[in-house]
């Protein structure tokens, strides 16, 4: 569905990413791991088009992207869940899911019965101000925003960061759901170990900007993901 081909991206006079080539399908979540300032967050926004890649190709469908605005991008079928949700403090909790309307004909400005299935306090909570909601709401919020843009591809940054343990748990099995429909590639960028290990089938260990170790879950043990990610 996705896939990076020596990807690279400068801040200013510094080089972040060094030749990234990663593959995403459709179905599977692919895991990109590391410890902080190794270019996780670095390689969605190239990704996304926040912040536009120096270098290589990115592929989604079979066709080449150019380098493109992340309006472009979302055209295209990409939706993000943004490290620390992102969500507007002053829109109310519908307005925030219907700003994802801008990118479906007007016939299909409706919020999917799919969605308040998935996450029912957005339904008892749909007028309060989304700067109101917890944490973990706010969360809830952010995911339910992007799976009403029906994307192909899906980008998760950080989703368990600062969420109570029985969210965290509801987001896996959101996950899981959306991986089962097969129609979408996700990629997850986590650092809560077993929460990720569990959800993925694909691995992508980063240091320093570069591919350190990849694999699938069956080509790489446990434990030696584990102790590559951790140094």
């Amino acid at each position: 569905m996705i896939e990076t081909r020596d990807l690279t991206l400068h801040y200013g006079g510094s080089q972040i990413l060094h030749g990234i080539s990663m593959t995403a399908r459709a179905g599977e979540v692919t895991c990109v791991m590391g410890t902080n300032g190794v270019g996780k967050t670095s390689l969605l926004k190239a990704l996304a088009g926040t912040h536009p890649r120096s270098g290589g190709k990115v592929v989604m469908d079979g066709q080449e992207v150019p380098v493109c605005p992340p309006q472009a991008m979302a055209r295209r079928g990409l939706a993000v869940v943004p490290q620390g949700r992102m969500i507007f403090p002053l829109l109310t909790v519908r307005e925030n899911m219907e700003t994802a309307f801008a990118l479906l004909p007007r016939s299909e400005h409706r919020i999917p019965e799919e969605i308040y299935d998935l996450f029912p306090v957005l339904k008892d909570m749909g007028h309060r101000r989304g700067g109101d909601l917890s944490g973990g709401q706010q969360q809830q919020l952010a995911i339910a925003r992007a799976m009403i843009m029906r994307p192909k591809v899906l980008l998760m940054d950080e989703p368990t960061e600062g969420i109570q343990p029985n969210i965290i748990q509801q987001i896996g099995r959101v996950i899981s759901y959306l991986k089962s429909k097969g129609d979408m590639a996700i990629i997850l960028v986590e650092q809560y170990f077993e929460f990720a290990y569990d959800l993925s089938d694909r691995f992508y260990v980063l240091k320093r900007g570069s591919v350190a170790l990849e694999g699938t879950k069956i080509d790489l043990p446990k434990e030696q993901l584990r102790s590559t990610v951790s140094v």
